[in-house]
């Protein structure tokens, strides 16, 4: 886009030039340490936080919102969209692009209707800012061992989740046709497809250990393979034979990291001329062995006693446990405590084909949307603060919460809690089915949401499972508008979200012009 063609709203942004416009935002090529995406995020390691231009970033079309988690900047820009972003970011700081950067920034911020480059304006903007001081506040209240922790084992499971949806949407396509007969000469190919991933994740979490852990990430593959190699039935520990996959993701998870600290003591001790040979013998060897009669054993109890719980408390106290996860878990992501349930839903998915904790959590997410939906309604005369929900209600509906947690319900206070409110209930739903014989769950985890119904599946056949499911979203919908329409919205909230007295809500009959729009 050149700085002479004007934008109108609904102007397509190729992913390049959303690169290139983010680029200088966030502090130019050299203050870029690392780049990596997740299924919504971009996630940028920068040498310098306070180089970054934050309400510019957030007003570029395109950008969802902005999250910091302790160890990397996050910009939001939503499913699909953030590979195709990533992969052109990447090529600009390949090609150290800063004149064409510039640029796209210009262009895109000419484009930008008046105001929105430059200091924040308006009770959105009002908004943004509060959440961007509690995320802050957040963040130093992350900054624990126990959650950098997590951070790190997230960092290993979350580059398997594009693997993930896409064998469990092929699974799902091969379970349909088996059940209607239809294509047999087909279905075994898909299955052979969908399977193949899980049958070996074993070794693509060993891998993405060392890696995170600094060692080598061959290594960390090659001692987890033994987690599924057939010939590990030849082996007895603790007195019964071991089972190919014995301890899943779990076992291989420590004894990539096993084997991490064994090579780093091999190469601080050994000389050049040994290291080449005996560090990785010995790396191999060390690891491997504890692994076959340790680890696998062990990982193997934890993994069983965990689809063992996750089976029972779905069965026993399904409506209570479901009100429980689903109102807790956007409290939950705050505290960055949601990052322990990645390895525990692909422990689910390895065990049973799918996870039954997923669908209950995504209900969290649904109780957001109708808290949001609530806000627009209630606060008619707020037209930055619609034009913000507008924007942000499409992704929440597909899953990414973050613009309407950190744009909307959390600066508002209340409005946050009674979206817990209908998460509880989204939650208790479908925990009240599962008690009843009819599961929901889901064969990846990464979507949320709408976007979840193609990777359901469960006892009742995927039409009772999405059923329930759409059922569980509609009651989150409806009792998380309800709960903040008649309980989130006080006049403290009100006079809350005028305080800067930019933007005083009107009165219906009074007459005036209609504010404008930031974007």
């Amino acid at each position: 886009m050149h700085k002479d063609t004007p934008h109108t709203p609904g102007t397509p942004h190729t992913p390049r030039s959303t690169a290139a416009a983010l680029l200088p935002l966030v502090g130019g090529p050299a203050n870029v340490t690392s780049v990596a995406h997740c299924m919504t995020r971009l996630r940028l390691g920068l040498a310098d936080r306070s180089r970054v231009d934050d309400a510019a970033l957030r007003a570029l079309p395109g950008v969802l919102g902005v999250v910091e988690d302790g160890e990397s900047y996050q910009v939001v820009l939503g499913p699909g969209v953030v590979g195709r972003v990533t992969e052109a970011f990447e090529a600009l700081l390949a090609a150290d692009g800063v004149g064409d950067t510039a640029k796209g920034a210009a262009a895109v911020t000419a484009d930008a209707p008046a105001g929105t480059a430059d200091a924040p304006t308006g009770t959105a903007d009002v908004l943004a800012r509060r959440g961007a001081e509690l995320k802050a506040r957040q963040k130093r209240r992350n900054a624990t061992p126990l959650k950098s922790a997590l951070r790190r084992v997230a960092n290993i499971f979350v580059p398997l989740i594009p693997a993930l949806i896409g064998c469990g949407i092929v699974a799902g396509i091969a379970g349909l046709l088996t059940n209607l007969e239809w294509l047999p000469g087909v279905t075994p190919a898909l299955a052979a497809l969908s399977s193949a991933f899980m049958a070996l994740i074993a070794v693509f979490v060993g891998h993405n250990t060392a890696k995170e852990f600094g060692g080598t990430p061959v290594l960390g593959g090659a001692i987890a393979a033994v987690v599924v190699y057939p010939g590990v039935a030849e082996v007895t520990a603790f007195g019964a034979a071991l089972a190919p996959g014995q301890g899943g993701v779990l076992g291989a998870l420590a004894a990539a990291l096993l084997g991490t600290r064994v090579e780093k003591w091999c190469r601080a001790r050994l000389p050049g001329t040994l290291d080449v040979l005996l560090t990785p013998t010995l790396t191999v060897l060390v690891s491997g062995l504890v692994t076959l009669y340790v680890l696998m054993y062990a990982a193997g109890e934890v993994a069983t006693a965990i689809g063992t719980a996750a089976n029972w408390l779905l069965t026993t106290t399904g409506a209570l446990a479901g009100l429980v996860l689903g109102g807790l878990f956007l409290p939950l992501v705050m505290l960055g405590l949601h990052q322990a349930l990645i390895p525990i839903h692909t422990t689910l998915i390895e065990q049973q084909g799918h996870t039954v904790l997923l669908p209950i959590l995504a209900m969290a997410g649904a109780g957001q949307v109708g808290a949001a939906a609530a806000v627009y309604v209630r606060l008619r005369h707020d037209t930055t603060l619609r034009t913000t929900i507008r924007s942000a209600l499409p992704a929440g509906l597909l899953g990414v919460g973050e613009p309407l947690i950190y744009g909307v319900s959390l600066p508002l206070g209340r409005p946050f809690l009674t979206a817990c409110v209908g998460g509880a209930a989204g939650g208790a739903f479908v925990g009240l089915f599962a008690m009843l014989g009819t599961d929901v769950g889901a064969t990846a985890i990464g979507p949320s949401g709408w976007a979840l119904f193609p990777l359901l599946a469960g006892g009742g056949g995927w039409a009772v499972t999405a059923a329930v499911y759409g059922g569980g979203l509609l009651t989150g919908y409806v009792v998380g508008f309800a709960a903040t329409y008649f309980f989130g919205l006080g006049d403290g909230a009100a006079r809350a979200v005028c305080d800067s007295g930019e933007h005083e809500p009107r009165p219906a009959d009074r007459p005036g012009p209609r504010p404008a729009s930031p974007r």
